[in-house]
């Protein structure tokens, strides 16, 4: 049935926005259903951190996963889409403790019990701030099966997994030069460090031989870790320095005497050939120290201030220090030069803060066999994880061949606790799901787990892993598909699939569907920095969310980055209004007709015909396109269905027989205004879910609700080819003779002769039967048609594929202008002609195109060929003149 409410004249996506959701939610229409028996179809979704606001590439992952949900549920699957948030350990601390700071107080005044306590306050205020952005966004997520990376189920799998590895030797305990972040004094994985461009400056200097025989020099980026340095290394075969090997120099400032080691690392090319060695603060002069037993020094604390071992430096930041201490070189006269220098610099991905190389103990995973497996998998075409676009596979395939050891381990209280154990005593170390049994005689490792650690388990772990039996993990594991940025491919998607492989035996998605970034309209980034980020609740206040999503999915192709501009939001938010337009047009004339009264087996206008061959050819290709991802595709054939072909002609056309008197034709007339409006909103739902709501509910319908509607198919039995041609015959003079007319000032309203010689008798009938829509939409006076008509004298005349048009505007043609727009025309089909038999003579494409795609081409250059002879032939008339 129809609701019996008439659809407001404006369109308010504000309105129809803010009370729809909730509908849906209280259906509980977006809850997976295995007891259909269908078949299952899983969404992996990114899960957003708790901080509280989802920026523009969030809402495009979740756009694209909403789409793929709503349309796969529509076809019949027994779609999963779980949500679930991230507990962002660095990011989520920092944000607690900020508001700490704003009160006095440090994490440290609480405690780790208290500082968790109020994390989880936190916690729960923010998912609450991004369930609401859900739904604005309009997302069709089964909140019956909401999962936090740190709620029990998914804590027992991160100890499950932890165990296992360190049980397997992949993971262990060492001190090791780790990427360290100053402001939040905790360890970085490699992934978690951003490199810019950084204008520095080499420091070249004296190092002097112990023996007072010279010296030697070396050079810096960082003079502040010289206080660290242990030796100095120079190539075994630089015959410049064979003679010092095994001497000593002394350390400057510091007055400590180092050797002169011979290492490979060394590159004789390179400056001067001699390198300072800093193994507690570089991971090169670690591992060059290592193989020559140098003494590892470590001069600065976790803030980044000098400590004890810097000597005078003592607890100065690290940058003054690097001021100091080239003023103390250069009044010593050690410093001999200072080179300019543009130099990559790692920085928090985090906090933002320069990344200090740091020698500590963490705990690292041995990544090698977890890559090895994982580009084995890569190798097996039917188990593979097929990246979309394919380009991207190499990027993770790459990154995986060159993989490093993973630093697990974060100096922070919000997170997963490593489940390891010191005894008190002997320092032994246990590790374990559980404490040990005589826990007061052992201490438990204060840091926790990488983010990403719990994030890398989440296609199983959310399922009830590591319960294999759990019907759950039985029926959705492995997912479908995952959709996410190319930024976070070495973040998460590589880690899901190696703890996948090592946990499960499978991949845990079939499909990555790769988007790019968002930037704004010049190109850029999107960044704090440069104020040019956006809001996407700020857009959908403005636009509606149908506006955003839509803009979003259709946008670009896929792995390609998007340009955000208003203008374009704006465009979308004008499509929507032309869609709400026409929707309210047809409804006003199906006059509270209901879902049994559709009748389609009436006599059919051509228009009839054509629009449902049209909606055929579009139902075939957005299907097709979608299963592909190609959503930017997608949005241009549904633009191009609605916009041009069901609102700018097929609702124009359908006026004449509602305005007349055949009630015949009007029934049918709605019926089909009835059925093609249906079918349209279900293509367009995935899209644009609020809007096709509230117009599906107006419409004759069955069913609550169309997000369990059924998705279109393609209709044989309503499948027109002939009387589709016809129609784009009608359509074609109907839009050379609207050009004509524009050419010379006369408008609609004025009536002037038109003559349609047609190619053949067949056309001829075609044209006389449908002449009411050429009278009603090129307002001739006379109309005549025929064949092989001769053209009147000073006409305007086009050529269509079937038929010659000839305007006689007498007094309102320039023969000078319309022979130069002949000779213009008359060009266009020579390119045209010249193209295609270039195409059909390249014996590659004729030999292996589809015989089709040929036989099309073929088509196409006598039609081309036809027009050039008529405009010639023309044109030779009107110079004979």
């Amino acid at each position: 049935m129809t609701e019996n409410i008439s659809m407001p004249t404006k369109y308010d996506p504000q309105s129809i926005e803010a009370g729809r959701y909730e509908w849906w939610l209280q259906g509980k229409f977006f809850e997976a259903q295995p007891e259909s028996g269908k078949e299952p179809y899983s969404i992996v979704i990114p899960p957003p951190n708790v901080t509280g606001k989802l920026h523009l590439g969030h809402a495009w992952d979740t756009a694209l996963q909403d789409i793929l949900t709503r349309m796969k549920r529509m076809q019949g699957y027994d779609a999963l889409w779980l949500p679930g948030m991230d507990h962002a350990g660095i990011a989520t601390q920092a944000k607690v403790e900020a508001k700490l700071r704003e009160d006095g107080i440090t994490r440290y005044d609480l405690g780790r019990e208290k500082f968790l306590e109020k994390t989880w306050e936190w916690k729960e205020e923010y998912a609450g701030h991004i369930r609401q952005q859900w739904a604005k966004l309009g997302l069709a997520l089964d909140y019956s099966r909401e999962r936090f990376t740190l709620d029990k189920g998914l804590s027992d799998a991160v100890n499950t997994v932890f165990v296992q590895l360190y049980e397997k030797g992949l993971i262990y305990r060492g001190e090791r030069i780790i990427n360290w972040d100053p402001a939040a004094k905790t360890a970085l994985s490699d992934i978690e460090v951003i490199y810019q461009d950084v204008q520095g400056a080499f420091y070249h200097m004296k190092y002097p031989l112990a023996d007072g025989s010279g010296y030697v020099e070396v050079a810096t980026t960082r003079p502040e870790t010289m206080l660290g340095d242990s030796g100095v290394a120079v190539h075994p075969k630089d015959e410049r320095y064979q003679h010092l090997i095994g001497k000593t120099v002394i350390l400057p400032i510091v007055g400590r005497e180092i050797p002169i080691v011979a290492d490979d690392y060394v590159d004789m090319e390179f400056g001067t050939g001699v390198v300072k060695m800093t193994p507690a603060h570089d991971p090169n002069d670690f591992e060059v120290g290592n193989r020559h037993n140098l003494e590892r020094i470590l001069v600065m604390n976790e803030d980044g201030t000098m400590n004890e071992l810097a000597g005078k430096y003592n607890g100065m930041d690290r940058f003054e220090c690097r001021k100091q201490i080239v003023a103390d070189l250069q009044e010593s006269g050690v410093l001999i030069n200072i080179e300019e220098h543009m130099h990559s610099v790692g920085h928090s991905e985090r906090s933002g803060a320069v990344v200090e190389p740091y020698l500590s103990a963490q705990w690292f995973v041995k990544m090698q066999p977890l890559a090895d497996a994982s580009l084995a998998l890569q190798q097996d075409e039917e188990g593979k994880v097929d990246f979309v676009p394919s380009r991207f596979e190499n990027t993770y395939s790459r990154w995986m061949e060159n993989i490093r050891d993973w630093c697990i381990s974060r100096q922070l209280w919000w997170g997963h606790q490593i489940p390891a154990w010191y005894h008190n005593e002997t320092g032994e170390i246990y590790v374990g799901k559980e404490a040990p049994t005589d826990a007061e005689n052992w201490t438990q490792d204060e840091d926790v787990l990488d983010t990403w650690f719990s994030s890398a388990l989440w296609p199983f772990s959310t399922m009830g892993w590591p319960d294999e039996a759990n019907e759950e993990y039985q029926r959705y594991y492995p997912t479908s598909t995952l959709v996410t940025g190319y930024d976070i491919i070495f973040f998460w998607v590589s880690r899901m699939i190696f703890q996948g492989i090592e946990f499960t035996g499978q991949r845990p998605f079939k499909n990555v569907l790769i988007h790019g970034l968002v930037r704004d309209g010049e190109g850029r980034k999107m960044s704090k920095s440069l104020g040019n980020g956006v809001d996407p609740m700020d857009v959908i206040e403005k636009y509606g969310a149908d506006s955003l999503r839509y803009f979003l999915a259709t946008g670009s192709s896929p792995g390609q980055d998007l340009r955000y501009t208003t203008e374009k939001v704006e465009s979308v938010w004008n499509f929507a209004n032309k869609i709400w337009n026409a929707s309210r047009f047809a409804l006003m004339n199906m006059d509270g007709m209901t879902y049994d009264e559709i009748d389609l087996t009436g006599e059919k206008s051509v228009a009839d015909k054509w629009i449902l061959t049209r909606l055929n050819e579009t139902i075939e290709r957005v299907t097709s396109l979608a299963e592909r991802y190609e959503f930017g595709e997608v949005g241009r054939e549904l633009y191009n269905f609605i916009w041009d072909d069901f609102c700018s002609w097929y609702i124009e056309m359908a006026k004449l027989p509602m305005n007349g008197d055949d009630e015949a034709a009007k029934k049918t007339t709605r019926s089909i205004l009835a059925y093609v409006l249906d079918q349209t909103m279900r293509l367009l739902h995935p899209f644009m879910p609020f809007i096709t709501e509230e117009i599906w509910q107006h419409l004759p319908h069955e069913g609550e609700s169309i997000t369990v509607a059924a998705w279109p198919t393609v209709r044989t039995d309503l499948h027109f080819a002939d009387e589709a041609d016809n129609m784009k015959l009608l359509m074609d003079i109907i839009r050379s003779v609207r050009n004509i007319r524009a050419e010379v000032n006369t408008p609609m309203s004025k009536k002037v002769p038109l003559f349609i010689s047609a190619k053949d008798a067949a056309t001829v009938i075609v044209l006389e039967a449908n002449k009411a829509y050429l009278e009603k939409f090129c307002n001739p006076e006379p109309l005549t048609i025929g064949e092989g008509l001769d053209a009147p004298d000073q006409s305007m005349t086009a050529v269509v594929t079937g038929a010659e048009l000839f305007l006689p505007l007498v007094g309102l043609i320039n023969l000078e202008e319309e022979v130069a727009r002949l000779e213009k025309e008359l060009e266009k089909w020579a390119k045209e002609v010249k193209l295609v038999t270039g195409k059909l003579s390249n014996e590659k494409f004729v030999s292996k195109a589809p015989e089709a795609l040929v036989n099309a081409e073929r088509e196409k250059l006598a039609d081309y060929e036809d027009k050039h002879a008529v405009v010639l032939k023309r044109l030779e008339e009107l110079k004979n003149m």
